[in-house]
């Protein structure tokens, strides 16, 4: 007789990061670690051995872990998901308190402390974003983090102009769509920031996509639509940072 409400609370559980729609309501965070000078090499290694394996027993999904392919500031970028905030801050805390954590971050500073700064933002999947795969490629990708910044009011024109062009003229110049985030409603610079990671083959698959995206004369009707209907340009001055990635040996997203 309890067959029946055990199988709908799986189900229930199954289906609790995602709306009737299908749409994918997983919170996610985009952690950056930046390693004290000659450490970088030492906090790879704890994630590696210890501090990955250790996320996923307290519930945490390990997305992707990268390092900048211009690593000036010797910093590892990652991603994790969870359910909620809520689920969140229960994994945290079970992972801080967890023998096996302690004794493994004890043991990496014997010589040091590893990190200097930590930076965590709070994200959320735009409803236009492809699904989210954790995919490991044959041969290693080159990543892209790219963080746009809009004139006020006109992040929702920009998200227009990606989910009606933009998306599908990357995909037509071989780029690889990974995901599209918004910021949390808390976190700072929610109005008006969009956050997207992308792949490539390699840097000259990314040069060669780049120029053909640009180029591209439906890239230019859509950008001065775009433009026309907002009244203006849809992004601050210097409004585009980007950053190319490196996926960890460790990383699941590869």
């Amino acid at each position: 007789m309890k067959t029946i409400p055990l199988l709908l609370l799986a189900i229930s559980l199954l289906l609790s990061t995602t709306t009737s729609f299908g749409e994918d309501t997983r919170v996610f965070e985009m952690r950056t670690y930046y390693a004290n000078e000659g450490k970088l090499d030492d906090l790879l290694a704890r994630f590696r051995d210890h501090t990955e394996a250790l996320f996923e027993k307290h519930g945490m999904e390990n997305i992707g872990y990268f390092t900048p392919v211009d690593n000036q500031e010797n910093t590892l970028v990652y991603f994790l998901a969870y359910p909620s905030r809520e689920a969140r801050k229960a994994s945290w805390k079970g992972f801080g308190s967890d023998p096996d954590w302690k004794a493994a971050f004890a043991a990496s500073k014997v010589n040091g402390k590893l990190v200097g700064k930590v930076e965590s933002r709070f994200l959320m999947l735009t409803d236009y974003s492809p699904k989210l795969k954790v995919k490991k490629s044959k041969s290693p990708r080159l990543f892209e983090l790219r963080t746009y910044t809009t004139a006020e009011d006109r992040l929702k024109n920009l998200d227009t102009r990606f989910e009606g062009d933009t998306i599908s003229i990357f995909k037509k110049h071989g780029m690889t769509n990974v995901g599209y985030w918004h910021l949390m409603d808390d976190q700072e610079g929610h109005e008006n920031t969009l956050i997207y990671l992308m792949a490539y083959k390699n840097q000259a698959a990314r040069e060669a996509s780049w120029k053909g995206f640009r180029e591209d004369p439906d890239w230019k009707a859509a950008a001065k639509r775009s433009t026309e209907i907002a009244g203006g340009g849809l992004l601050v001055k210097n409004g585009v940072k980007s950053v190319l990635l490196k996926a960890t040996d460790f990383s699941r997203m590869k």
